[in-house]
């Protein structure tokens, strides 16, 4: 009996038929040695003695406590002598919208899910944190109750369930920031825009981007060690493992891509601030020449020795006309080059 294990919950099948919806800690040990059976159990949050009292009893590595509840595991399968132990996490974007990223903060959630393989069962180990909920293993249940079929072919298929279930959640969570990522390009040639909230979207879009590219590009080293340890077994797992992986890729290329996207976002943001600082100073000094004209003409009349003109009316008429006519030129020139 392994004192306090709270399981969250659990199933056993027998052969394609569900058998049991719980279990009491102190069977599964007899559970799990009855080969016709299919074993899951789920722990949510369990203490380092109760996981350390649950692999010795089911006579697992003692590694896969510390793999199982130590912060910042990167996703990865570590192999054993007769099972496997794996940790993914899935993901969960607060918002979608663009106008929510401008604040500049992290939205998206990233949460935990060990799992321990052994031939007949399979034992989920969920961590939850202050920051987020623990992964919700609801949905993934209705997916094996939908593939009862495949229930026969052992612990892979519970994995596969899964793991296929954590990347659809990779991917609306890429579909998502894809969005907010063509709202943030539509905005990025817009005339009238604030820059330093654009410069604030931009770097939350980033943000999660880094983050969630951490937790997507493992995933091709945790599905494929899966299909290495598993074999070919020329049942039907195999093509649902190749789909996987094909998942697992797709959204690999597409996280990148996406990275691609910010950096060229963020760049092109740069050099369309610095065209503007360009078009402001051309006509600045395009206004300043203009301006230039009449200080000179006014210094010119207003010399202290006889002139054309020199205390006569004809003089301020000659004045402005000479203004009036070196300005007016030199705006036509200006604005015929797109200088103003």
């Amino acid at each position: 009996m392994i004192e306090g294990l709270d399981i969250a919950d659990a199933r056993v099948w027998r052969r394609e038929e569900t058998k049991a919806r719980s279990i009491e800690a102190g069977a599964l040990a007899d559970a799990m040695r009855d080969e016709e059976n299919l074993v899951w159990v789920d722990l949510l949050d369990p203490s380092p003695e109760q996981l350390r009292q649950l692999v010795l009893r089911l006579g697992v590595s003692g590694t896969v406590v510390e793999d199982a509840l130590a912060p910042h595991e990167r996703a990865k399968v570590t192999a054993h002598a007769d099972h496997l132990f794996f940790t993914v996490y899935a993901t969960q974007l607060a918002t979608d919208t663009l106008a929510e990223h401008a604040d500049g903060r992290s939205h998206l959630s990233v949460t935990r899910i060990s799992g321990i393989v052994l031939p007949r069962a399979l034992i989920t180990i969920r961590v939850s944190s202050p920051y987020c909920e623990a992964f919700d293993m609801g949905e993934v249940v209705k997916r094996w109750d939908d593939s009862a079929s495949l229930m026969t072919q052992g612990s892979g298929a519970l994995v596969h369930g899964l793991l296929d279930y954590v990347v659809d959640g990779h991917f609306d969570t890429i579909q998502s920031l894809d969005d907010a990522l063509e709202g943030l390009e539509e905005t990025l040639f817009a005339e009238r825009r604030t820059g330093s909230e654009f410069v604030r979207t931009t770097y939350a879009i980033r943000k999660d981007l880094v983050a969630l590219r951490r937790v997507v590009l493992p995933m091709r080293e945790v599905v494929n060690a899966l299909m290495r340890h598993r074999g070919r077994t020329g049942g039907p797992l195999d093509a649902w493992y190749d789909d996987l992986y094909d998942h697992v890729l797709r959204a690999s290329e597409w996280t990148e891509s996406l990275r691609d996207m910010v950096s060229t976002v963020f760049e092109t943001n740069l050099s369309l601030q610095d065209a503007r600082l360009n078009t402001i100073m051309k006509k600045l000094a395009a206004w300043a020449a203009i301006i230039s004209v009449p200080t000179a003409v006014t210094g010119w009349f207003g010399q202290n020795v006889p002139y054309p003109g020199f205390q006569a009316h004809s003089g301020l008429v000659m004045s402005v006309v000479v203004i009036v006519a070196l300005s007016g030129g030199l705006y036509a020139i200006f604005r015929h080059n797109d200088w103003l």
